[in-house]
């Protein structure tokens, strides 16, 4: 895809006070806020429902599929696999097929999928830590909204 005139447009005019971009400027020029930015594509994929949960369960170590879909319970089948492909295309999972019988295929991240995996799981327990919070919102809100 390559990097269009929209993620090089920042270097132009860059956000005030962006930590993630002051770190980035000696990276690439991509901008996720910019829709033809491919960086966007793969924050959708890492941040995505599925994806989060299989990258912080991968973050334990290596897992075979059906182990992988215990850990992160309420995926599908379907929806694992899809998952593990698109992750597996961005280069942040491996999948190792050995040759056995049955077959056994074992899913571990990469090194650049265990660097966004430690900073998913940091964003997790911060919500995990906070969800009295987050009810206590949702029930402050609620009832100012008549009981919805």
């Amino acid at each position: 895809m390559g990097i269009t005139p929209e993620c090089v447009a920042r270097q132009e005019h860059p956000a005030p006070d962006h930590p993630a971009r002051d770190a980035a400027q000696a990276n690439p020029p991509y901008d996720v806020f910019a829709r033809a930015c491919p960086s966007r594509g793969t924050l959708e994929h890492v941040t995505g429902r599925w994806g989060a949960l299989v990258l912080g369960a991968l973050y334990e170590g290596s897992l075979r599929f059906n182990q992988l879909r215990r850990r992160v319970d309420g995926v599908s089948e379907k929806m694992l696999s899809q998952t593990l492909h698109t992750l597996q295309r961005d280069g942040l999972v491996h999948r190792e097929a050995q040759p056995a019988n049955p077959p056994r295929v074992d899913y571990e991240l990469t090194p650049l999928g265990r660097e966004v995996a430690e900073r998913l799981l940091a964003l997790i327990e911060c919500v995990e830590g906070r969800m009295d919070e987050v009810l206590a919102a949702r029930a402050r809100h609620d009832a100012a909204r008549g009981g919805r």
